[in-house]
């Protein structure tokens, strides 16, 4: 499938509290590229028995033209759009994004009781696109972080894509990157006899030499770009929200897996653990054909 130059954007009734809309423009400023944003009408709800589908049409019309007029007054020459399509939100998503860079979505959306969609539409778009899916916390504002841009590494040496996306939003930034590591004990041993024998340290420096290696890899692949490394002890998602946090990050970019598409398509756990917890915008970046 050929790529479009486009961003895709979900926009929902809470669009002007959400920031995805304007994390979007941001990032369509900074890559020279149109947003196209689109509003999906749950068919579930328009043919609820206690809606009338003239008035969820009408307002849906009313929330297309205003967030069109939003793109018609930002900043800049790009021709912005704003699509109205009816269907299932997170698989109608993934799919209108398909041809593009990718999906930006916002953590918050209005249901029936203004829930978190984290674990319902938010994680579902993450998990079903093919595209880089970016989660955008409530009211996010340009001002709101001022560190690195973070990626969660692994040691299998499969996080290219998710690596080559960081790579690539710190340097439209002029930010660094930030290598996130997370080493632990295999559960066989106990912390006394790891330290008897000497396995901790051992696993330490081959997590470290790892990462360091990989950071030498990028300096030179990109003299301009300021690498840095954080290797830490504990479970990934502890590890990698906590030094989120501690650096301020911008934002912050993990590997997720799809299933076989025969299957359920489910993020990996540790994938779905930091889109709970993390406070900045989170790009899940897909690692590999979809052939697991």
């Amino acid at each position: 499938m050929t790529t479009k130059p486009v961003i895709h954007v979900g926009v929902d009734g809470a669009w002007r509290d959400s920031g995805a809309l304007e994390w979007a423009l941001q990032e369509s400023a900074l890559r020279h590229e149109p947003l196209e944003a689109v509003y999906v009408i749950d068919d579930k709800v328009r043919s609820a028995s206690y809606w009338q589908p003239t008035v969820v049409d009408d307002a849906a019309m009313e929330l297309v033209k205003d967030v069109q007029k939003n793109l018609d007054n930002s900043p800049g020459s790009l021709a912005h759009e704003m699509d109205l399509v009816a269907g299932p939100p997170a698989a109608t998503l993934a799919e209108v994004s398909a041809d593009g860079r990718m999906l930006v979505v916002g953590r918050r959306g209005l249901g029936a009781f203004k829930r978190l969609l984290i674990g319902s539409t938010s994680e579902a778009v993450a998990s079903e696109a093919t595209v880089p899916v970016v989660v955008v916390p409530n009211h996010w504002k340009p001002s709101d972080h001022a560190g690195p841009v973070v990626v969660a590494v692994e040691d299998a040496g499969v996080d290219h894509e998710a690596i080559g996306f960081a790579v690539a939003a710190a340097t439209e930034r002029k930010l660094p990157v930030r290598l996130v590591h997370a080493w632990d004990l295999p559960t066989m041993y106990s912390w006394d006899a790891v330290n008897v024998a000497g396995v901790s340290d051992e696993l330490l420096d081959r997590s470290r030499q790892h990462i360091d290696a990989l950071a030498e890899r990028l300096r030179s692949k990109y003299p301009g770009l300021t690498v840095e490394v954080d290797v830490r002890r504990g479970h990934p998602v502890d590890v990698v929200v906590t030094s989120s946090e501690d650096c301020d990050a911008q934002l912050l970019v993990v590997g997720g897996r799809r299933h076989h598409r025969m299957t359920a398509r489910l993020l990996g756990s540790v994938a779905r653990g930091i889109l709970h917890h993390v406070a900045c915008p989170i790009a899940v970046v897909h690692i590999g054909p979809d052939n697991s």
